[in-house]
């Protein structure tokens, strides 16, 4: 009974869900929303007795035109063509619409993957505010065990923003390569015959330098933001999931337990593991078009806010790898800034993870996909431009 409702519902059977193929269409629907029934986790707490509003109707949202490359078109043809599991949204503190895939509910958790990256990016931001991380110290202050790795002369600052010199291929495609050995060593790929098994630290110490010098141009490269998580824990002296929910899941009045995939000693995988609901993430994206402040109570300094949402280097962004998509760009702390008039940020995963944040229009806009290649610029651009057309209706 139990596995025909399933295979209905997802037109698959839940044993064809695999480590090997989870994030590939179709399985990766569900996938994306069990990630803990594949993957060790640690929880992430939620605050205890809080209950969750009542679900927003999207129709009058999702009815709503816009025009994106000469084209006029809904927010509901949009939202089936970038393979859309849940879209909510905020305006001025208050959910205005909830749209869910099939199968999907307010308490459905979805792996954000790299959009995972901000959330660090506010948490360190905390303990910077704490006095305990010095975003101009050297890495290894915190972690000397990368003092021979090619974080061992950067600074906390050039993790933050994606400057580090690494000799590192994100090739999310290459089943061999650098970013394969690097998701294996977070227990996120199947192990391989004959190949040691690796931790994230470990992995991470192996990492070379390249030719440059830290503080280049941007550079995105993921293990960078679990180098951040170590240096929250060694700052906070806290698990990474224990000092969420103290710092930020907790304090923020989240409803939901959140949970961050963990390696083979528990290292959490900060840099693309967590998941939540997407109405916690919102609430997360409120917080920040808030300036760090949620119901009067500062969670994250002004200093660290104003520098997340408004400072970058704009020379490094135009001379990095993520220009050519997002050309008035810039990045600090883990964040995203479009460059548009209305001064919106985002955090961003593979497979279309959204977290936007329009602080001129009030606006919050959280999505979650299932999208089947891990990275496609033109729906990097018409998820943009759907956030734009929602952050203006009125």
């Amino acid at each position: 009974m139990i596995s025909s409702r399933f295979e209905r519902d997802y037109g698959f059977r839940r044993d064809n869900v695999r480590l090997g193929n989870w994030r590939d269409a179709p399985w990766n629907v569900w996938a994306f929303r069990h990630v803990h029934e594949l993957i060790p986790t640690a929880r992430i707490a939620a605050t205890p007795g809080l209950i969750e509003e009542p679900k927003v109707d999207a129709d009058a949202l999702t009815a709503h035109e816009f025009v994106h490359d000469g084209e006029r078109r809904t927010i509901a043809a949009t939202l089936r063509q970038t393979h859309t599991d849940a879209l909510t949204v905020m305006r001025t503190g208050r959910f205005v619409a909830d749209f869910h895939a099939p199968n999907f509910t307010l308490q459905s958790r979805h792996i954000l993957f790299s959009a995972s990256k901000s959330i660090a990016g506010l948490l360190a931001g905390m303990l910077v505010g704490d006095g305990l991380l010095d975003p101009d110290a050297p890495v290894v202050q915190y972690v000397p065990e990368l003092a021979e790795s090619a974080f061992g002369d950067a600074r906390v600052r050039h993790v933050l923003d994606m400057r580090t010199s690494l000799a590192f291929n994100e090739d999310y495609l290459d089943p061999m390569g650098d970013f394969a050995r690097y998701r294996r060593a977070g227990l996120l790929d199947p192990r391989l015959d004959g190949v040691p098994e690796e931790t994230v630290i470990g992995f991470i110490a192996s990492l070379r330098k390249g030719a440059s010098e830290h503080g280049g141009p941007f550079h995105y490269c993921s293990p960078n933001s679990d180098v951040l998580g170590l240096l929250i824990e060694r700052a906070s002296g806290e698990r990474y999931a224990d000092f969420a929910v103290t710092r930020l899941w907790q304090p923020l009045g989240l409803r939901h337990d959140g949970c961050v995939t963990v390696d083979l000693v528990g290292t959490a995988r900060s840099g693309g593991g967590l998941c939540m609901t997407a109405r916690d993430l919102a609430r997360v994206g409120e917080m920040v078009r808030l300036g760090g402040v949620v119901d009067g109570r500062r969670l994250v300094s002004a200093d660290w806010m104003k520098e997340t949402v408004s400072g970058g280097d704009a020379d490094a962004w135009r001379r990095g790898s993520f220009a050519d998509w997002l050309p008035n760009g810039k990045y600090s702390n883990k964040w995203y800034q479009v460059g548009n008039a209305s001064g919106a940020c985002f955090a961003i995963g593979i497979h279309g993870q959204w977290l936007y944040v329009d602080p001129l229009r009030e606006t919050v806009i959280v999505k979650f996909s299932s999208q089947p290649q891990p990275t496609d610029n033109y729906l990097k651009h018409l998820n943009l431009a759907l956030f734009e057309a929602i952050a203006t209706m009125t």
